[in-house]
């Protein structure tokens, strides 16, 4: 893999784990708990489908093959997304949408801060204005957690088997593909081994204080940034991209 596509590699990677994201938060609309937190939610829906749409918009100039962020969005199949896995899983309930929130907030604020002094001044740029967003993200999903895991019995205990049966795909955020690490060599991607600490440091300290307890002895989950995925991805892109390719020349 050479510099070039390790560089388009890294952008999708980066904007395809925004753009799922989005999706299923976007499946909240309308169905949130109460009215403030409905549109809470989907604002932090829509600044992360920015994020998606400015990184795959990047992607497409680099790749320089005359597709832009909808054709990268629309157009491509599930072994050719490579978002991580933990953002397509199903949203499941309240407390499981923000314990994997919470796991990924934590990780899209210091990567993204960290990436705010890469040598690439467009993907800089780019991250300078995403985590003053991802800021807010992360605070309000620390607040739910809190909230839940130092709540009632049940909150408690239905935050604390979302952990349960999501840890075992954080691991996979820390997994450098081939194309992060030649980013990293190139100083345009932050050290993921360093995020990790720091993520780890937050996440204990915040799941200590809503006494929650993190699972031992996982297997960690991995595939989604080369391209496999669970069966949860190919429903999501089924409902995402039939409207465009039903109409592949419309214009909006």
């Amino acid at each position: 893999m050479n510099y070039h596509e390790a560089f388009f590699k890294y952008l999708l990677i980066l904007g395809d784990t925004s753009l799922i994201l989005a999706q299923r938060l976007s499946e909240w609309t309308g169905h949130g708990p109460f009215l403030e937190e409905d549109l809470a939610l989907t604002n932090i829906a829509l600044d992360t489908l920015g994020h998606a749409n400015v990184l795959l918009e990047y992607a497409g100039k680099v790749e320089n093959k005359g597709r832009d962020q909808d054709k990268l969005a629309f157009f491509r199949n599930g072994r050719e997304y490579f978002n991580v896995k933990l953002v397509e899983l199903p949203n499941g309930d309240y407390a499981n949408t923000m314990v994997r929130q919470l796991f990924v907030d934590a990780f899209r604020y210091h990567y993204f801060n960290a990436l705010c002094g890469c040598k690439d001044e467009t993907l800089s740029g780019l991250a300078q204005k995403a985590v003053k967003e991802i800021k807010y993200h992360y605070r309000h999903s620390s607040w739910w957690i809190k909230r839940f895991g130092d709540g009632t019995e049940e909150s408690h205990q239905r935050t604390q088997n979302a952990l349960n049966n999501l840890w075992r795909f954080t691991g996979e955020l820390f997994m450098p593909d081939e194309s992060e690490k030649i980013m990293e060599e190139e100083k345009i991607a932050p050290s993921l081994s360093q995020i990790q600490y720091i993520w780890n440091e937050d996440i204990q300290s915040l799941l200590k204080e809503a006494n929650l307890t993190i699972p031992k002895d996982v297997y960690m989950q991995s595939g989604g940034k080369q391209g496999v995925h669970t069966e949860y991805l190919d429903y999501i892109l089924a409902e995402m991209q039939s409207l465009p390719r039903m109409y592949p020349d419309a214009k909006w």
